[in-house]
């Protein structure tokens, strides 16, 4: 057991990785900067790809009742708002500096539910939460050449984050299982965005990008969609074999990776000021899962 977790922990930082860095190669390096095409391609292709995994009996996806579908809606929503964000601040930001923009979304997450459901906190969580938040807001001031349209992009993804994993922990969510959950997702995701693709210009727009017949472009976007699809379904197979403590490493061994990485693929250059941010940001990323583990106990 102790094997197969760390097989699908390994399995999951690879997909992470290859899944931003190809997503970063066609936002920035072939500028396709067209996420109503780009996400709703990928959403499709998801949407198929896990229909196929059901019927293998890879994952588990049940007719679930349509009061669960209801309650899942805003959840699915705002996984829209948070991929069409992202793309569109991917697309600007250095992945080093996404992610740590990335990490407040906890500080979204930890203030909605501090005030929704009045949970007492410890001094070390409280403390988390501000370092990664000032950590991002210096990092900000001492980077203006990506905003203020980066910037506002990754706001707008962060929050829709921090409000998904809202919906996610509330016990209504609970009718439906991640997999089924991440269906709606794309189901939803690619009615939304096909339906959005000629009101936001990116329909006739992308008739005009100079690759768009290139071997290049088409391998690229498709590895975007297949690793996009990889990384779905090797978090589903984390969340159901490791705790959420155990996750959470995962998911901060995977940014840690990726960011190290992107600045040698993508030629990243950061100052000492940008990089002291970047150290800060996933220290209190650090405190912030050892805070959740030590309240679990």
């Amino acid at each position: 057991m102790n094997l197969a977790r760390a097989s699908i922990g390994l399995v999951f930082c690879i997909v992470f990785v290859a899944s931003y860095f190809t997503n970063k190669y066609v936002l920035s390096v072939l500028k396709f900067t067209y996420p109503t095409l780009f996400q709703g391609w990928q959403t499709s292709i998801g949407t198929l790809l896990l229909w196929v995994t059901a019927k293998l009996g890879w994952v588990e996806i049940n007719d679930f009742p349509r009061s669960g579908a209801v309650t899942w809606l805003p959840g699915s929503v705002l996984f829209v708002g948070h991929i069409y964000a992202g793309s569109k601040a991917l697309s600007i930001l250095p992945i080093p500096v996404f992610f740590v923009l990335q990490n407040v979304s906890e500080v979204v997450f930890f203030l909605i539910v501090k005030l929704s459901q009045r949970e007492r906190s410890s001094w070390m969580k409280i403390f988390s939460e501000n370092v990664m938040l000032l950590s991002a807001v210096t990092l900000v001031l001492h980077n203006p050449e990506f905003g203020p349209i980066g910037y506002l992009w990754a706001i707008i993804h962060l929050f829709c984050v921090g409000a998904y994993r809202v919906i996610q922990r509330s016990s209504k969510s609970s009718q439906l299982s991640e997999a089924e959950q991440q269906f709606f997702n794309y189901v939803v995701g690619m009615l939304l965005l096909a339906s959005a693709a000629y009101p936001t210009g990116d329909l006739y727009s992308s008739l005009e990008f100079p690759l768009l017949m290139s071997h290049q472009f088409h391998s690229s976007v498709f590895a975007s969609a297949l690793f996009g699809f990889s990384l779905t379904l090797a978090s589903v197979k984390l969340k159901s074999l490791l705790s959420l403590t155990h996750c959470a490493v995962c998911f901060f061994l995977a940014k840690i990776v990726a960011s190290a990485l992107s600045v040698l693929i993508f030629s990243v250059e950061l100052s000492s000021v940008t990089l002291f941010c970047i150290l800060i940001n996933h220290a209190g990323e650090v405190m912030s899962i050892n805070s959740d583990r030590i309240h679990m106990k």
